[in-house]
């Protein structure tokens, strides 16, 4: 049994639960991001990133009907706005990025994300950070250089989205932090209408009238992106965040499996290295927080 942060013990079967949860959905984003990459060769990025947040859009509308865009009611709207601009660019980049390069390789890059926010947290939060961490950190980002590998003659620009995906992921993160006092149904539809809306703007000038065999590859992507983010919030209302964390590493698994099997795509022996490195610095960073959350 462990101490959830109101003092209180949460029985080892509800981590346990909290576990499957965001195993599941972890499993749910990977095959959105297979989905993505198999739209991608056929239609602009940005018609891709459309289908992903008006299908989020139209799902919360068909769940909360008349109560769906109450909820966007907000003291901070300005902080909401910028937070819902960071998950839109994270995305857009990611699936731009797919056109080019595999699926696992982007996955390992994105997982810079978790160290990411852990720097920006300490930068911009006042959150304290020790040599260790920043250590960890490091090895993070040479980790991610050793998969783009600037200055050869496999390096690619495509491999640079990603890259600037986990940034922009980590800003959201952390702007999801400041905006804490609003709902997590709050933000969730922010993100739906202020993705759903630029992306509206957009998608007119890149259009390519969509296939009936390929309907079924747009529709799963709402579904897999509305299903996954409520089971990443179930799993951190059931389990505790440092319990949960070196889970979501699980996503480069089924990154790599989706990216053989439906691609013909494996990654390289650079790749394995690099998201190695990736993935021990990662929960290196996650053990130094969790140790310096038990002494508080």
């Amino acid at each position: 049994m462990t101490l959830n942060p109101a003092g209180l013990r949460r029985p080892a079967s509800t981590q346990a639960t909290g576990i499957l949860l965001l195993l599941a959905a972890i499993l749910g984003f990977t095959m959105m991001d297979a989905t993505a990459k198999y739209l991608t060769q056929f239609y602009h990025p940005a018609q891709v990133v459309w289908a992903r947040f008006v299908g989020n859009l139209l799902i919360f509308v068909v769940i909360f009907r008349t109560a769906a865009f109450p909820l966007m009611r907000t003291r901070r709207p300005g902080l909401q706005f910028a937070r819902a601009l960071m998950q839109l660019a994270s995305v857009g980049l990611f699936f731009s990025s797919l056109q080019v390069i595999g699926l696992a390789e982007a996955t390992a890059i994105m997982d810079l994300n978790p160290v990411l926010i852990t720097l920006g947290a300490a930068l911009f939060l006042g959150e304290k950070i020790g040599p260790r961490r920043l250590a960890g950190i490091g090895a993070a980002l040479i980790g991610a250089l050793i998969i783009i590998r600037p200055g050869m003659g496999v390096f690619q620009p495509a491999a640079l989205l990603p890259l600037a995906g986990a940034f922009t992921y980590a800003t959201g993160a952390l702007l999801t932090r400041m905006a804490r006092t609003d709902s997590v149904a709050t933000s969730v539809m922010w993100s739906a209408v202020v993705g759903s809306v630029l992306t509206s703007v957009i998608v007119p000038f890149v259009w390519q009238p969509i296939a009936l065999a390929d309907l079924w590859a747009f529709a799963l992507l709402g579904v897999f992106g509305t299903l996954s983010q409520y089971l990443l919030v179930r799993a951190f209302a059931t389990a505790e965040a440092g319990v949960l964390a070196p889970f979501g590493y699980t996503g480069l698994v089924w990154a790599g499996l989706w990216g053989w099997l439906l691609f013909g795509q494996l990654p390289d022996l650079w790749t394995v290295a690099g998201a190695g490195l990736i993935v021990a610095a990662g929960l290196y960073v996650w053990s130094r927080e969790a140790r310096a959350a038990r002494k508080t």
